[in-house]
This record gives structure tokens, C-alpha cells and sequence, in this order.
């Protein structure tokens, strides 16, 4: 399954998320940092979505309230709940 989460007070304007039977397959952001925001997919590839959400979770950048790798975790957060944009 394949969703697009626009993201929220980030560079990124929005991150593509396959997903398998509570795996990710790969993640893709628009925008953002490009070499971080690759890392990132790179590392959570092959990851259960519980894993990813509570690892990156509340991360933050700088003096942002939240960061790439913490919109992720809320994009699998709501689907998790079924409220996925």
C-alpha cells in the first residue's frame, strides 16, 4: 500500500510511504534536506512501522517543534489510527 502524508512545519512539503504488512518498503520526501531525508529512508527501509514510530517520534530540528524523520513517525502514526491524509 502506497500513501502520501503532507507534511507539517518542515522543508519538506510532503513524504511517500510504501508499506507491506506493517513494513515499510521505502519512503520518499519532496523537499527537505536531501541527503538527510534520503538517510532516512534508507535506514527505515525493512522497518515495522511500530519500530519507525516509536524511534523517531518527537525528534526535532533545531528550534522547530518537530523535524523530517518526526513527520514520518506521525504519517505512520495516522494510518496507524486510520487517519491518513
Amino acid at each position: 500500500m502506497e500513501f502520501t502524508y503532507k507534511t507539517k512545519g518542515v522543508c519538506a512539503d510532503s513524504v511517500k510511504i510504501d508499506l507491506e504488512d506493517g513494513v515499510v518498503r521505502s519512503v520518499e520526501f519532496d523537499g527537505g534536506c536531501s541527503g538527510n531525508t534520503q538517510g532516512i529512508g534508507k535506514l527505515v527501509a525493512g522497518m515495522k512501522v511500530s519500530d519507525i514510530i516509536e524511534r523517531l517520534d518527537g525528534i526535532r530540528c533545531g528550534r522547530k517543534p518537530t523535524s523530517c524523520p518526526d513527520q514520518l513517525a506521525k504519517a505512520l502514526s495516522s494510518l496507524e489510527s486510520g487517519n491518513n491524509q
